[in-house]
């Protein structure tokens, strides 16, 4: 069997630890299509620190006036992005 070479990953690879915490027992939103998501809300126009897929369930923890809300994912993974792109769960 052959093995790839093994490869370090860059510091920017780490989620920052503020950024996780444990998961979530309930989800209250979905996302409708693929969209970006960001470890700071100040930095949307900046490149993505990552991208939710398509059907990705989310607990809305935050949502002020912007465009953008506070997030967590089913790994605990807690992030901005924006509202619009979200529907609400039954």
């Amino acid at each position: 069997m052959l093995r790839p070479k093994a490869a370090v990953l860059p510091d920017s690879a780490l989620v920052p630890d503020a950024n996780l915490k444990p998961p979530p027992k309930r989800f209250t939103h979905q996302v409708v299509a693929e969209q970006p998501f960001y470890y700071a809300s100040g930095h949307a126009d900046a490149a993505p620190d990552g991208r939710f897929a398509p059907g990705t369930k989310l607990l809305l923890l935050e949502h002020g006036d912007g465009p953008l809300c506070w997030v967590q994912d089913r790994q605990g993974l807690c992030a901005a992005t924006p509202f619009a792109g979200l529907r609400a769960l039954r």
